[in-house]
């Protein structure tokens, strides 16, 4: 299907009716997961939370193939330690 569309982090997700959900996050092998806050702390459901009980946490990047991380500033196309697609890069939160 040359007219597909391949889904990226930030990316917006509609319903049927044309509805904005939300903005893509992140990936797993179940598929993608949406937020509906705005901005890069949208992007992460601990990132929210982070900073009231164990001190403040970074918002960053991760490769779910290989592990690694970086970040958020920085986030690459592929992964630089495995090459992994950007698909498989999610955000995340470091304390």
């Amino acid at each position: 299907m040359a007219d597909e569309t391949r889904a990226t982090i930030g990316m917006a997700v509609y319903a049927q009716d044309g509805t904005e959900l939300g903005h893509i996050r992140g990936f797993d092998e179940d598929g993608f997961y949406v937020t509906t806050r705005e901005g890069l702390a949208g992007l992460s459901v601990e990132h929210e939370r982070a900073g009231h009980e164990f001190g403040e946490a970074e918002l960053m990047w991760r490769c779910s193939n290989c592990g690694e991380m970086g970040d958020i500033e920085e986030m690459p196309d592929t992964c630089p330690n495995c090459g992994a697609e950007k698909e498989q890069l999610y955000y995340w939160t470091e304390d």
